[in-house]
C-alpha cells in the first residue's frame, strides 16, 4: 500500500485508471488536472465519495505546485497521463500540445527527480515514474508490419511529435539520473469517459442527434483498438512488474478501418435505439444510422496504418486483452446511453464541429 500519483485522471484513459486502482488496489489515490476542456468536471463526481481518492487542480508544467504535491502526499509512483492527445487540435493549435506534453513531462520528471533524492534508499529503489504514451510516435504503417518496441520514431503530426519528444526526455531521465522510469505506448483506445471530440463517442452522438458521420478521405486508414479497461490492466502490470527504463507496446491486434467502425456504432444503435424510433432520424430525412455516413476532406498528413505487436509484454508481464471488440463497443455505446448528462456536459465550448484542417486564420 502506498499513495499513487496520476496526473491527467480527469481524462479519458486517467478516469478510467482511477476507477480501476479502486477496484483492483488498496493504495491512496492523489489525481492531478489541469481541467481543460478535456476534462469533463462530472468525471470527478465518479469518486467524490471515495476516501482513497484526493484531487488537485493544477498544471504540471507549474514547477512550484509540482513540487509542493510530491512533498505533500509522498507518492510511491508516478502514472503520468497528462497531455494534450487530439491530432486535429494539434494541426490548427500545435503551441498547446507543445507546452503540456514536453515543457509540462520535463517539469514533473524534474520534480520526481527531486522528490526521489530525498527518500531513504529503499524507498528511493523502489519508486517508479510511468509515462504514457501513443503508438502515433512510430508514424505510419503500410499493408505490412506492426510496431515493436525497437521500430524508430517517425512522427507525422504535431501531436505525435511532442508525445515523441516527451518520450526521449522520459528516456534521457532514466539514462542520465537514474530515474526509474517506465514507457508505454498504446493503439487506439475506446470506452466510457472519452471527450467527443474522438471517433466513436463522436459518431455516437452524430448519430444520435441525425446529424451527419464525418468519415475521413476513402475511410480505410486503420488503427489498432483497445478498450480502455485492459489498458489499464496493461499499465498496472508494467507499474508493478515491468523492468526500469524499458518500453512496452499496448495493443489489442484488432485492427479496424474507419469505415468499419462506423458502420459497426450504426449497428449497434440499431440494436439498441433503432432508427425508426428516433425523432432526429425522421427529421433528417434518414431511414438508418448509415445514411447519415458522410465522407469528408481528409486529415492532413493522416497516417494511413497503426498496428501495434504486443509480444513483449505478453511474454514478460503476462498481459493480454481480455475485451471482445464487438461485445467492448456494445458496452461503450451502452453506456453513452445510459450518461446523457455526461457527455452533455462535454459540450462546453465545442460543437462538435470540424477541426484539424490546418487553417490559418487572419
Amino acid at each position: 500500500m502506498g499513495t499513487l500519483l496520476i496526473t491527467g485522471g480527469a481524462g479519458f484513459i486517467g478516469a478510467n485508471l482511477v476507477h480501476y486502482l479502486l477496484a483492483q488496489s488498496s493504495d491512496d489515490l492523489v489525481v492531478v488536472d489541469k481541467m481543460t476542456y478535456a476534462a469533463n468536471p462530472l468525471t470527478l463526481d465518479s469518486w467524490k465519495h471515495e476516501p482513497r481518492v484526493s484531487f488537485m487542480r493544477a498544471d504540471i508544467g507549474d514547477a512550484t505546485a509540482m513540487q509542493q504535491l510530491f512533498s505533500a502526499h509522498a507518492p510511491v509512483a508516478v502514472y503520468n497521463l497528462a497531455a494534450e492527445t487530439h491530432v486535429d487540435r494539434s494541426i490548427d493549435s500545435p503551441e498547446a500540445f507543445i507546452r503540456t506534453n514536453i515543457v509540462g513531462t520535463s517539469v514533473l520528471l524534474e520534480a520526481a527527480r527531486r522528490y526521489r533524492a530525498t527518500l531513504a534508499r529503499r524507498e528511493s529503489e523502489a519508486f517508479r515514474f510511468l509515462h504514457v504514451s501513443t503508438d502515433e510516435v512510430y508514424g505510419s504503417l503500410g499493408d505490412g508490419g506492426r510496431f515493436l518496441e525497437t521500430t524508430p520514431y517517425a512522427p507525422n503530426s504535431p501531436y505525435a511529435a511532442s508525445k515523441a519528444a516527451a518520450d526521449h526526455l522520459v528516456r534521457a531521465y532514466f539514462h542520465t539520473y537514474g530515474l526509474p522510469v517506465l514507457i508505454t505506448n498504446c493503439s487506439n483506445n475506446y470506452g466510457p469517459f472519452q471527450h467527443p471530440e474522438k471517433l466513436i463517442p463522436l459518431t455516437l452522438l452524430n448519430a444520435l442527434e441525425g446529424r451527419r458521420l464525418p468519415i475521413y478521405g476513402d475511410g480505410s486508414n486503420v488503427r489498432d483498438w483497445l478498450h480502455v479497461k485492459d489498458h489499464c490492466a496493461g499499465l498496472v502490470a508494467v507499474m508493478q512488474r515491468g523492468r526500469a527504463g524499458e518500453h512496452y507496446n499496448l495493443g489489442a491486434e484488432n485492427e479496424q478501418n474507419n469505415v468499419a467502425i462506423v458502420d459497426t456504432i450504426c449497428d449497434v444503435l440499431e440494436q439498441l435505439r433503432p432508427a425508426k424510433d428516433n425523432p432526429a432520424l425522421q427529421a433528417a430525412g434518414a431511414a438508418r444510422y448509415a445514411d447519415l455516413k458522410t465522407f469528408v476532406a481528409d486529415r492532413p498528413g493522416h497516417d494511413r496504418r497503426y498496428a501495434i505487436d504486443p509480444g513483449k509484454v505478453r511474454a514478460e508481464l503476462d498481459w493480454t486483452p481480455r475485451h471482445d471488440f464487438r461485445r467492448g463497443l456494445t458496452d461503450t455505446v451502452q453506456w453513452y446511453l445510459e450518461h446523457q448528462h455526461w457527455y452533455a456536459a462535454s459540450r462546453i465550448g465545442y460543437d462538435r464541429q470540424r477541426l484539424g484542417l490546418g487553417t490559418i486564420n487572419a
